[in-house]
């Protein structure tokens, strides 16, 4: 019978422990995926900027010489990131794909002209830059038109500073729950053992002696749970890796590996600071408040 009890009493003691370890992951792997966004806020945002392509369209009496000329012109410009030649042949493959076969039949001659798509560099991505590199195009004698999406741009540059702000108020707002479920998961399992914590202050024990085997236990559950929540972490790196790549190549490896160890030192440093506070309150509890 004893034996009985000592096993369910064992058993709950390993879920409580389990849950603890689980609940502490969960809440420390969204603080590092926050986290590993808001490091790499500029480079996301970059990344966005560098993709917004700019069609320049030339004119339909340019040849095929003179606008590669005009393609490695705009090239070497410092504004820009690259370019990609569209001649009339590939122009017109891609508008079949889009329309069809026979959309060439209601025209006389191929209305397709030479196009080249120039995608700038993040730090000319501001509307005044834009309308600066739009004008510099309509000057060349051999451009007709330059296009780009003037409200995607838009929607892009006044959202990226309220998308900074939204992850800084994000993650300050996970940092406080993951304080507050960490202290209570923490609390709980301290509390449980309140009975041995009013024994050994019985028998003399000081509170360091008595605190101490309850924060070891707490610095090896946090860097347990903080493992738990970086090898989570990594995987759905990998995954944005393998179906993502070049929005995984913005992500810098020195601010990924701050990140993971900055969860692992969160992780210990909250166990631990939380089971400071809580055995120090128990251990100041009379016998009357042990049962309430």
């Amino acid at each position: 019978m004893v034996k009985k009890e000592k096993n369910i009493i064992a058993r709950r003691l390993v879920h409580s422990y389990l849950s603890s370890i689980i609940s502490i992951s969960m809440v420390l792997l969204l603080v590092g995926l926050f986290a590993i966004l808001a490091v790499n806020a500029k480079s996301v945002s970059d990344y966005f900027k560098e993709n917004v392509k700019i069609s320049v369209i030339l004119k339909e009496e340019v040849e095929d010489l003179d606008a590669r000329e005009v393609d490695k012109h705009i090239g070497g410009l410092n504004s820009v990131k690259s370019t990609e030649y569209i001649s009339k042949e590939q122009g017109t493959r891609e508008m079949k794909d889009l329309l069809g076969e026979d959309f060439l039949k209601v025209f006389d001659v191929n209305p397709i002209p030479i196009s080249i798509d120039v995608l700038l560099n993040a730090d000319y991505f501001e509307p005044d830059s834009l309308e600066a590199f739009k004008l510099q195009m309509s000057s060349l004698p051999q451009v007709d038109e330059v296009l780009y999406q003037n409200t995607l741009i838009e929607a892009i540059n006044d959202n990226i500073e309220r998308i900074g702000l939204v992850l800084m108020v994000f993650i300050a707002l996970l940092l406080f729950i993951s304080f507050v479920l960490i202290n209570n998961t923490v609390r709980l399992n301290v509390y449980s053992k309140r009975f041995s914590i009013y024994t050994m202050r019985l028998v003399g024990a000081t509170k360091a002696f008595i605190r101490a085997p309850f924060l070891l236990r707490s610095m090896f559950q946090g860097l347990i749970s903080a493992l738990i929540a970086v090898l989570i972490l990594l995987g759905v790196l990998f995954v944005v890796k393998e179906q993502f790549a070049q929005l995984f190549n913005v992500f810098e490896p020195k601010l990924l590996a701050a990140v993971m160890s900055g969860i692992v030192l969160l992780g210990i440093l909250i166990c631990v600071v939380c089971t400071f506070f809580v055995v120090n309150k128990l251990v100041s509890l009379t016998n009357d408040e042990l049962y309430y």
